[in-house]
């Protein structure tokens, strides 16, 4: 099983599809999955827009590709999705509309991650919920925590809810073992004063294979975890820099095999960079 990474895309929900078919063309080798470190910008109503994403907005009209794209068919994105038949599973970030997300999360409770968009091909995990990714005989075990931690005590829906904050002290006294735990924020042990304690809690708690996050504006970096077993690998946000590129780390590779999984991928420039700020939608 082959699975493709991304964070922080924004509205961009297209992009991360169009690397995966760039990928697949030009390496031959099939992704089973995406997935993605939240703030998907999951907008369907355009005036429901936070600050930051309004101001962004203003300036480029790919923060509103949620809303341009996902809410209503479109029949070249259904061509595309289609062709691929790839799902990306997301967790929420900071930056979405989490009043439409609360309502779809309400519908589908029976679910550890549910759909979110007109194709059915952009799910959302549910925060805590242990769940699996299955290929034929292959099983990865996956849990995702949306949104991100506050050391002030906030609690407004940018940040961990309690009901979510059950569910991941269910998921701490479960038996066995993560392949992938997938974030927004990243654990709250940095002296930088962010980050979410339910992660560090889950990191300390359960055995967990890779971490992958966003969030931090941080570049791509990959490091062994202080508890001695997971890999903590920071994914660079889906971002075109000032030269109209994409950075480095932005899209990684990890395969499953019986043996075990590889070692990430970072997938080389010369690739994402046929894909820019000026060409990405032709």
């Amino acid at each position: 099983m082959r699975l493709a990474i991304f964070a922080d895309v924004h509205g961009k929900l297209l992009l991360p599809f169009k690397l995966v078919d760039l990928y697949q063309q030009q390496t031959g080798k099939k992704i089973d999955f995406i997935l993605q470190c939240g703030d998907m910008g999951a907008y369907p109503d355009i005036h429901n827009l936070d600050k930051a994403t309004l101001k962004h907005a203003r300036q480029n009209r790919d923060e509103l590709g949620f809303h341009d794209d996902f809410i209503r068919e479109q029949p070249a994105v259904r061509q595309l999705l289609d062709r691929l038949n790839i799902d990306m599973i997301c967790v929420r970030g900071n930056h979405e509309d989490h009043d439409f997300l609360d309502k779809l999360e309400q519908a589908n409770t029976a679910l550890p991650r549910f759909p979110i968009d007109i194709y059915h091909r952009v799910f959302v995990c549910r925060s805590g919920v242990k769940q699996e990714l299955r290929k034929v005989q292959e099983v990865i075990y996956l849990a995702g925590i949306g949104r991100i931690g506050d050391a002030k005590g906030r609690t407004d829906k940018r940040f961990i809810q309690e009901y979510e904050q059950r569910e991941v002290k269910r998921l701490l006294k479960s038996s066995g073992h993560l392949d992938i735990l997938l974030t927004h924020d990243k654990d709250d042990s940095s002296q930088r004063g962010y980050g979410m304690r339910a992660i560090r809690e889950v990191l300390d708690h359960v055995p967990v294979l890779y971490h992958f996050y966003g969030h931090t504006g941080e570049p791509f970096r990959q490091e062994a975890d202080t508890n001695g077993i997971t890999q903590s690998v920071k994914v660079s946000e889906l971002e075109f820099g000032p030269s109209g590129i994409l950075p480095e780390g932005c899209m990684l590779i990890i395969e499953h095999q019986s043996e075990g999984f590889s070692a990430p991928e970072v997938v080389s420039q010369r690739l994402t960079n046929q894909l820019t700020q000026y060409n990405w939608k032709d």
